[in-house]
């Protein structure tokens, strides 16, 4: 039990390192959720500071989710007598978590797309690279990227029913999934709001550094 909640642990406080506040501050010399949506988050690092500072925040952001999975893995290769599929999802979960209501920031954070990216594709990098695959196309023939990560992140429950091969640790995930899904909209509430009301703003490069 001590090793689960150790390895929550570390996931939540890696999620919790906020690079999106840390080059922004860096680049630009202002917290990014004073500008722009508020949110801490890619898509306003790239509105609001520039493509410099937004690739490596998405890049970063993406990398917490890989490390936090890999930390899980490694652990249940060491005790062997824990369920390492639940070490796995739960690293998972905690990382998301951590990304989206910072320790480190006042609780404040982003909503753990390239988090949740970085996660995926170290679960199941087949059902990781349908869901970016499936995301960037959406968001190239809408320009929404909020739409494309709400659509993403459903799609992933619905891929674990059928698809059972490429797992990083065999077992079963569609409870995992089902809570990042959840967690994923939730975060992008106000911009489904938005969206009904086709207030929405699209992804533009103009004005980016």
């Amino acid at each position: 039990m001590a090793t689960y909640i150790i390895v929550s642990i570390i996931a939540y406080l890696l999620g919790s390192i906020s690079f999106s506040i840390i080059f922004s501050k860096k680049f630009a010399g202002f917290d990014v959720r004073e500008k722009g949506s508020g949110n801490a988050g890619t898509t306003n690092v790239l509105r609001t500071v520039g493509k410099k500072a937004a690739i490596l925040t998405l890049i970063c952001d993406c990398l917490k989710g890989v490390l936090a999975v890999l930390i899980a893995f490694i652990a249940s290769k060491i005790m062997k007598n824990l369920d390492g599929s639940l070490l796995v999802q739960l690293a998972g979960i905690f990382v998301v978590l951590g990304h989206t209501f910072p320790v480190f920031f006042k609780f404040k954070g982003g909503k753990g797309i390239a988090t949740s990216l970085g996660v995926l594709l170290m679960v199941n990098w087949q059902i990781g690279l349908i869901c970016l695959v499936f995301a960037l196309v959406l968001m190239a023939l809408t320009r929404f990227v909020s739409l494309g990560s709400i659509a993403a992140a459903i799609l992933f429950p619905v891929l674990t029913v059928f698809i059972h091969t490429n797992y990083l640790v065999n077992g079963n995930y569609i409870i995992f999934a089902i809570i990042l899904a959840v967690l994923v909209v939730f975060n992008h509430r106000s911009n489904v709001k938005r969206l009904l009301e086709g207030k929405e703003n699209k992804l533009s490069f103009k004005g980016t550094k």
